[in-house]
């Protein structure tokens, strides 16, 4: 069960309870439960259901974010489609502009410092 679906039932139990509860005593006693009783089950019946809404905001957003991946990757994967591979035909113009010795040295590997290479 979800944390939203858990918070809700939460908060109808507490409600549920704390109703019962004052129309039992009404009916027994002709008052109700005492003030602590009803303020501790108006809060956890509040406390539950801004959990529930905060859950719902989470997946919502959890759901906007993935889309948003999904489509981003896609279009990536779209302009890879269209560019090709470019950088072969600038290569093989290099070697046959300069012959056969001329050598192509890759570059070395980024995002650490120079003292580290």
């Amino acid at each position: 069960m979800t944390l939203k679906w858990l918070a809700v039932v939460v908060a109808t139990v507490s409600l549920t309870l704390c109703g019962t509860g004052n129309a039992v005593t009404l009916a027994v006693d002709g008052g109700q439960l005492p003030l602590l009783v009803n303020l501790m089950a108006l809060t956890a019946a509040g406390t539950a259901v801004v959990l529930a809404v905060v859950a719902e905001l989470h997946d919502r957003l959890n759901d906007r974010v993935s889309a948003l991946t999904e489509f981003l990757v896609a279009r990536l994967n779209e302009i890879e489609a269209q560019t090709g591979d470019r950088n072969t035909g600038f290569v093989e113009g290099y070697l046959l502009s300069h012959g056969q010795e001329a050598a192509v040295v890759p570059f070395g590997r980024r995002g650490r410092g120079a003292a580290e290479r």
